[in-house]
């Protein structure tokens, strides 16, 4: 989002990104202005660095939307994370600039490290920048943006989900700090097209939605599991989960992924990916999972293949349904597998992703 509204600002950004950024069509770019905007990388450099990607960066101004345990092969518990971004918050220097969020202990502990100005958005009082109006519809999400308790501007962007109104919110702060006008940012913002893989409508078959989202951390899978609710209403919400990386093929947060899945009205769990390389004592109990999230009140089916999946699933979904496909990676190649088996199903018909994308859209 900052990139696009620094390119739309006309800066000519440079950027990095942990994904394909659709408005570029790509995840890097070298541009000839004197910004580069990068997304913060906690996980560790390379073999001969174990130490976290961020903290070679030495940037000027820093977003920092939350702190919590995550990259499990990585840092051994929360402390070991908050030392990290502690020492993020660190190299920002005195005349630089940190925007954050208004609420979590560890984020407090992280920010208590800062030697230059804090600016903080959130539902707080004591927040610079807080949200008023919020609408999420099938269409887009709109809200009013408070500065110091007065309206600033109204924002509106095809994206759904609360939490990704915090993110422009956080965007916009950094933005106008430098000195981006408001009519700029919103122009950004309702011409933003998200990244490749975070609720990317990958296929529509017969009114089912398939939707491909990388998030692979129980706060990210509720958060999309939310904005799902919001955008698709009447729907029956699908969970398909691959636990894939290397946070969520361990048990250490395996109660808040039984409470994260349990949002869907259907959740199926296939096998831990490369299951024989975590210690059994370490590794996500699948039986376990669907059973806390049976005790949610939801269904919940561990079904250990791709081809099982695709051959369980596909008969019992009906139009309106949409369908989360949970992985950070090519999940058996489910994402081609099941619109052919819902077109088979159903006679052949059906549409495209690139049709559904567009319908997504508005």
């Amino acid at each position: 989002m900052l990139s696009w509204i620094f390119e739309s600002a006309a800066r000519a950004p440079s950027f990095l990104i942990g994904g394909i950024a659709e408005n570029f069509g790509s995840s890097f770019r070298l541009g000839a202005g004197k910004h580069f905007i990068i997304e913060g990388d906690e996980y560790d450099t390379a073999f001969f660095d174990k130490g976290p990607k961020f903290l070679h960066y030495f940037p000027d101004a820093l977003i920092l939307t939350s702190v919590e345990f995550d990259h499990a092969d990585i840092y051994k518990d929360l402390d070991a994370v908050e030392t990290a971004f502690k020492r993020l918050v660190n190299v920002v220097p005195r005349r630089g600039r940190i925007v954050a969020f208004d609420t979590g202990h560890s984020l407090e502990a992280c920010l208590a490290r800062a030697y230059c100005p804090v600016e903080r958005y959130g539902s707080e009082t004591r927040s610079a920048w807080q949200m008023a109006d919020l609408n999420l519809t099938p269409k887009n999400s709109s809200w009013t943006l408070l500065h110091h308790g007065q309206p600033w501007g109204e924002f509106e962007f095809a994206l759904g989900g609360e939490y990704n109104v915090w993110n422009a919110i956080a965007a916009t702060a950094m933005a106008a700090g430098f000195g981006i006008s408001k009519e700029t940012i919103a122009i950004a913002l309702k011409t933003f097209k998200s990244v490749k893989r975070r609720l990317e409508v990958r296929a529509e078959v017969n009114g089912i939605t398939l939707i491909d989202d990388f998030a692979h951390h129980p706060t990210a899978i509720a958060g999309t599991l939310t904005a799902l609710r919001s955008r698709y209403p009447k729907g029956r919400v699908w969970a398909i989960l691959e636990p894939r990386s290397n946070t969520l093929r361990r048990n250490i947060l395996q109660a808040q992924l039984a409470k994260s899945l349990a949002l869907a009205d259907e959740v199926v769990i296939a096998n831990v990916f490369k299951s024989d390389s975590i210690p059994e004592a370490e590794r996500l109990n699948i039986a376990a999972l669907a059973a806390d999230i049976q005790q949610h009140g939801r269904r919940a089916r561990v079904v250990p293949e791709v081809e099982s999946i695709v051959q369980l699933v596909a008969p019992e979904m009906r139009s309106g349904d949409v369908v989360a496909i949970l992985s950070n990676g090519g999940f058996g190649g489910i994402y081609e597998k099941l619109p052919a088996r819902l077109r088979a199903v159903s006679g052949g018909s059906g549409s495209s992703g690139q049709v559904s994308q567009a319908k997504a859209r508005g």
